[in-house]
């Protein structure tokens, strides 16, 4: 039997109260450039895939309700056959409503067995389960969607749970790797809203691209992948402004000022703000008169670092929480007082905890410098955690801390060009200040990319275990 016309599903319901056009857009143009895993989505997804592996070996004499190949059809019998059954629990059950169709992650047998027993009713707990590290707010309506479809399925629901990572544990094995949320009532309060919005949903598909004014709901619960189909590009535009992200952008715009000359006097006090409209109105870079003093502490012999980090849903190396950041790669340049510079550099290669040599190495490569530049705090970050994770080395890690100076400050507080356009990330100021440097040579742009890709060399895919 063929799979029945496409329907919502629960993720396309959690878009679709995100942002009707967003709903639109995944099911009319589901090949959109935006839409495609690039590698960072596609880590996520095996990284969630991982998760939910795991989180089923908590549940044994569990049956998992087959997908491979199976028509919905067969998959709503699995469903119905492994809830007349006794097993304990099922995993991935199947149900359709009123045009929706939810996969649940997990039915947890509350009490009664089979489904002929007298006087005691088969109930479930419906468990859905995240990579968190704690319950969200936006994970409610997933969860209440899928209660909706369940009960008008007439299966009975007893409780409604969050199961998430937990904060607590540690690798390898201090505490549980998972918690659980009760969210019951929370969900049960978004019932009586559920018909509507899916009647609004469902209209929505019937007709053309809906009409939805941009605001903060484009970066909430997550940012929006066709925001750029929504949101001006134009470099006036009062979301280019310094230090504005979307909601504050949102407001702005929700108060009638949408340009960054429409600001009123009062909001232009910031001298950061001050310097980037003045430097759009002239057209030219603002480089202020005390810049030489700020720089005057990156004086001596200097070194440049820059780390490369993993970060596992489940950790991987002794110690470390869910979704902890460790360096796993070092880049450092040494300047030889003649214009060129010495380069050393480590990345760890395969799954063994890399950070104490990462360390020596890294102590060894900076001993000689009186001063290691950074671009934001995010080396420091990394250090601080180093101490507590290589013990042994902790002294010598203090050291290099105290010889750590940030370089962002310095731009922000007395340098702006045009281009800018209200961000001081490293991407956005080098081009502009150093025109003959640029990333597009480089196959990799982004921090999270290279992060992505040194796990995947790192951790073969399906060997990482808790």
């Amino acid at each position: 039997m063929a799979d029945s016309p496409m329907q919502l599903t629960k993720s396309l319901y959690v878009s679709g109260v995100q942002c009707h056009k967003l709903l639109w857009w995944k099911v009319n143009e589901p090949l959109a450039t935006e839409l495609q895993p690039d590698k960072v989505l596609q880590d996520r997804f095996d990284q969630g895939g991982q998760v939910g592996a795991l989180a089923r070996e908590e549940f044994p004499g569990g049956v998992m309700i087959d997908w491979t190949g199976n028509s919905i059809a067969d998959r709503l019998a699995e469903t119905r056959m492994a809830l007349d059954s006794d097993v304990p629990a099922i995993f991935e059950a199947t149900f359709e409503f009123d045009g929706v169709r939810v996969k649940v992650d997990l039915l947890l047998r509350s009490s009664g067995h089979g489904s002929q027993v007298t006087g005691n009713a088969v109930e479930w707990t419906l468990i859905e389960v995240k990579m968190t590290s704690s319950q969200k707010p936006e994970h409610i309506p997933d969860a209440a969607v899928q209660l909706y479809v369940l009960e008008k399925c007439g299966v009975k629901v007893s409780a409604v749970e969050i199961m998430h990572l937990n904060g607590e544990f540690r690798h390898p094995d201090t505490n549980s790797l998972f918690a659980r949320t009760d969210v019951t009532e929370a969900v049960r309060a978004a019932q009586a809203g559920i018909p509507a919005e899916i009647a609004a949903q469902k209209a929505a598909l019937a007709g053309p691209l809906p009409d939805r004014t941009i605001g903060e709901h484009c970066g909430e619960p997550r940012d929006c992948p066709f925001m750029k189909r929504c949101w001006p590009q134009n470099a006036d535009h009062i979301r280019k402004l310094y230090n504005v992200g979307i909601k504050r952008a949102s407001e702005h715009m929700a108060a009638g000022v949408h340009s960054v000359w429409q600001l009123p006097e009062k909001k232009t006090k910031n001298a950061v703000v001050k310097r980037q409209l003045t430097s759009m109105k002239e057209k030219r870079m603002i480089v202020e008169p005390g810049l030489s003093e700020a720089l005057a502490p990156f004086s001596g012999k200097l070194g440049f670092l820059d780390f490369e980090t993993i970060m596992r849903a489940v950790p991987v190396w002794d110690g470390m929480k869910p979704h902890e950041a460790a360096p796993a790669q070092f880049s450092y340049h040494e300047a030889n007082g003649d214009g060129t510079h010495r380069h050393e550099a480590y990345l760890a290669e395969g799954p063994k905890d890399c950070r104490a040599e990462l360390v020596e190495r890294m102590l060894a490569a900076t001993k000689s410098a009186d001063r290691v530049l950074m671009y934001s705090a995010y080396e420091k970050t990394q250090i601080r955690g180093l101490q507590n994770s290589v013990p042994a080395l902790r002294a010598e890690l203090v050291a290099l801390e105290a010889k750590l100076i940030d370089l962002l400050p310095v731009v922000r507080e007395n340098v702006y060009h045009p281009d800018f356009q209200g961000s001081f990330s490293i991407k956005a100021v080098l081009q502009p200040m150093v025109p003959e440097l640029s990333y597009s040579d480089l196959i990799i742009v982004d921090g999270l990319t290279a992060s992505v890709e040194i796990a995947r060399l790192l951790f073969v895919s399906g060997k990482i275990k808790a």
